[in-house]
Order: C-alpha cells, then sequence, then structure tokens
C-alpha cells in the first residue's frame, strides 16, 4: 500500500515521503512498537503459565543445592 502511495507522488509532492527509505524505516518501527506494546504482555502472561513452577530440584545433590535452589532463581548465580 505504501508503495501505491510512493506512486502518487507524481502527482501530489507530498506523497514523495513514503519513497524514502528512512521514512519506511521508521514506520516499520512505529509498526513493531504498537504490536509490542499490543501483544507483549499477554505474550508474557501466556509464556509464565506454560513455564509452570520452574526448573525441578533433585533430591540426590548436594544439601547445599537443596536450600539455594529454592530461595534464588538459577540464572542468579
Amino acid at each position: 500500500m505504501l508503495y501505491f502511495l510512493g506512486q502518487l507522488g507524481d502527482a501530489v509532492s507530498a506523497f514523495n515521503v513514503f519513497r524514502y527509505i528512512t521514512f519506511r524505516t521508521a514506520g516499520a518501527v512505529i509498526t513493531a512498537l504498537f504490536f509490542v506494546f499490543l501483544f507483549g504482555p499477554a505474550m508474557i502472561n501466556g509464556l509464565r503459565l506454560r513455564r509452570g513452577k520452574g526448573q525441578p530440584i533433585h533430591e540426590d545433590g548436594p544439601a547445599g543445592h537443596l536450600l539455594t535452589k529454592r530461595v534464588r532463581p538459577p540464572w542468579a548465580g
């Protein structure tokens, strides 16, 4: 659709802006941000529900792991 608006630039000079790559890039960035803000929170909540309870804790490991893994997430070091 933006291609056709750019073709109208021959008739109306204001439509020439659709021919510029920087304008089209800015439009793509704004559109992507719109979709992220619109669907992002729902996607994150859905992934949290699918994750379940987290990483399983095996009882056959060292005793120190049983205490630290229940309190601290695995990516915290």
